[in-house]
């Protein structure tokens, strides 16, 4: 069973669910932030000028919604609103993934033209720091235990200790790193590449566990479900695929008639999101 929402004007680049899964955020190239409320089915929009949405992101407690523009910002907006809470400004290029730390103070950022992360106080509303890499960022997540990952255009995936900088990076990808997705206990770190791959990696040593071969087009997004069971792929190839990681047992979803730029599971594990360049979010019902 799918839905469709339908409504945004150009390529859908990202989608999340609120933290109680009552609204579904996604961000588009036609310069708008949708929310739309799943119990009601109203949709309000939230938009600055006509710069691209490249990435949203809830806080942890829902009050927030992080967004990364064309313009090198990074907008906080409140959902209930749709008001600007907070901007974030010392990017000098578009952002193309944002992530909250689990206890909401730290925000990770990163995007196609800069070779590093920025990582904010949402206290002093500054750049606490700055992690380095050798080529541009494309995405990055937060662990449960709050190290973070990021994946990179040099095709490595590296992990970083908040306090104590680099732990190790991360090397089997032979293209873009475009998505990165911790499973909800931490102990796999998924990876989405230019080369059509998804990887497993174990952050704790640093070993492929497995490859996930099918896609036959860059991957852009990967989402574990909430009990960790399964694995959430998005392609330019058009499907959505749905791995079980433990075994590498496969479901295809199709369905979009263009590349499937995010994915994102409900925190109930009953829906998948995807967001597509079809111009839109299909919503899935995921049965075991």
């Amino acid at each position: 069973m799918e839905f469709i929402l339908a409504g945004h004007a150009d390529t859908v680049r990202s989608v999340v669910f609120s933290p109680d899964g009552r609204m579904l955020a996604s961000g588009s190239s036609d310069g708008t932030v949708r929310l739309w409320d799943l119990t009601t089915g109203q949709v309000r929009t939230m938009k600055k000028d006509t710069d691209w949405v490249f990435c949203v992101a809830f806080s942890p407690d829902g009050r927030m919604l992080a967004s990364g523009l064309e313009d090198g910002t990074v907008r906080l907006w409140d959902p209930t609103s749709r008001q600007t809470l907070i901007i974030l400004e010392e990017h000098t290029a578009p952002v193309y993934s944002v992530a909250f730390s689990l206890d909401g103070r730290v925000i990770a950022s990163s995007g196609p033209l800069e070779c590093a992360v920025r990582l904010w106080d949402l206290t002093t509303r500054r750049a606490q720091c700055i992690l380095s890499h050798t080529a541009p960022v494309l995405s990055v997540a937060f662990s449960p235990d709050g190290k973070l990952a990021s994946g990179s255009s040099d095709g490595t995936v590296r992990l970083w200790d908040l306090g104590g900088g680099q732990v190790r990076a991360l090397r089997g990808h032979t293209d873009w790193v475009r998505g990165v997705a911790f499973s909800p206990d931490g102990q796999i770190l998924a990876s989405g590449s230019w080369d059509c791959t998804v990887r497993l990696w174990d952050p704790a040593g640093g070993q492929t566990l497995c490859v996930l071969e099918g896609h036959t087009a860059p991957v852009y997004g990967v989402a574990f479900s909430p009990d960790g069971r399964m694995l959430a792929s998005g392609s330019g190839d058009g499907t959505v695929q749905l791995w079980v990681p433990d075994n590498g047992q496969v479901r295809i979803l199709e369905g979009h008639r263009g590349a499937v730029r995010s994915v994102a599971f409900s925190p109930d594990g009953r829906m998948l999101a995807s967001g597509s360049s079809d111009y839109t979010v299909r919503l899935w019902a995921i049965h075991g």
